[in-house]
């Protein structure tokens, strides 16, 4: 149902064709101009293609009348917003409010005035034009707004991540990695994504820590390590709670990332499946990168010595599944390490 540009397009529906004839009659020079004469038909033409402008539909029709097409429409997400006008011979109050009760926006009463119909038309038009364009403003202004939420969770998380990682590229990294996990197990794409961008604000929490105890090139001594391990705590209270689905994933992130498959973890001493499923992707992409990665106490492991602690760590430090998921995707893993490397020491 595409339309000539300059010109809106209008299905008419009716099971009278004198009707249709003097609606076209009425606005072929305004409008480009298509009929239906059941309303079986009209939901099969409104399914196919592009949809109209603006519908004028006739209440009274053999089999399924106007009032059930314009439900049907209403429930449709593709059609919902598309503007009906009932034609009706029909003037009862009780007629009219089931109309408007369905979501009609107008009525056009036969016999038909042509300035009638043409001020109707066109005025519901303009409306139609008008909420379209304010649609689209208002989704332009919150894909930049969304963009812009995006972009400094990014740089929150490389913030932190500098705190014992000069480059902060890890955070990227291990973004790409859980993502890649959270898609092979079979999440939707909405939770991947929700996943790589809160993921990033996993270690938030160490800005809270004392860089003295980050960078320390040797082991932590046991009050160092009972510091290092409030960053989980912190992570989740400098977060807070939130309805928003990505910061409350992130929060629960900061919180369980630390947590093991067998309950020896921390903060909380989770086990199992009671550790949040964000945490327990993160955990293995946070373990493998800092294994590969270059930290102050310790040199970069070779990847294959990484995936094979892994392997070993399945149903203690992680998930057995998730283990078996990391394995599988190694080629993957690898290149994406390729593309986010940290740059030479200086």
């Amino acid at each position: 149902m595409g339309s000539t540009p300059g010109k809106s397009h209008i299905l008419a529906v009716d099971d009278t064709a004198t009707n249709l004839a003097m609606l076209k009659a009425i606005l072929r020079d305004d409008c480009e101009f298509s009929t239906a004469s059941s309303g079986e038909e009209a939901l099969t033409r409104l399914k196919e293609g592009e949809p109209p402008a603006l519908v004028l539909l006739d209440i009274g029709m053999p089999g399924m009348d106007g009032l059930e097409v314009c439900r049907r429409l209403k429930q449709d997400p593709k059609l919902h917003r598309l503007p009906v006008i009932f034609i009706t011979a029909m003037g009862e109050i009780a007629d009219e409010a089931a109309g408007f009760e369905v979501g009609a926006v107008d009525y056009i009463a036969k016999p038909f005035s042509a300035s009638v119909v043409r001020a109707r038309v066109k005025t519901h038009l303009a409306l139609a034009d008008q909420r379209r364009a304010l649609e689209d403003e208002v989704a332009s202004r919150t894909k930049e707004l969304k963009r812009s939420r995006l972009e400094i969770i990014r740089r929150l998380g490389r913030a932190a991540g500098y705190r014992d990682d000069d480059s902060g590229m890890s955070v990227i990294r291990m973004s790409h990695y859980a993502a890649m996990v959270a898609r092979a197990i079979g999440l939707d794409e909405e939770t991947v994504d929700t996943l790589f961008h809160a993921a990033p604000l996993h270690d938030i929490g160490k800005i809270g820590v004392s860089e003295t105890i980050l960078r320390k090139p040797g082991p932590l001594n046991e009050e160092e390590w009972r510091a290092m391990k409030e960053h989980t705590t912190i992570g989740a209270l400098i977060i807070g709670k939130h309805e928003d689905p990505l910061l409350e994933m992130a929060r629960i992130i900061a919180w369980t990332h630390h947590e093991k498959w067998d309950g020896t973890g921390y903060p909380q001493g989770l086990e199992g499946e009671d550790i949040p499923l964000p945490g327990r992707i993160v955990a293995l992409a946070d373990v493998f990168d800092s294994l590969t990665s270059v930290r102050p106490y310790k040199g970069a492991w070779e990847p294959s010595e990484a995936f094979e602690l892994i392997r070993k760590a399945a149903g203690t430090h992680f998930e057995p599944r998730l283990v078996d998921t990391f394995l599988a995707l190694e080629g993957d893993i690898l290149a994406v390490r390729d593309k986010y490397p940290d740059p030479p020491a200086l």
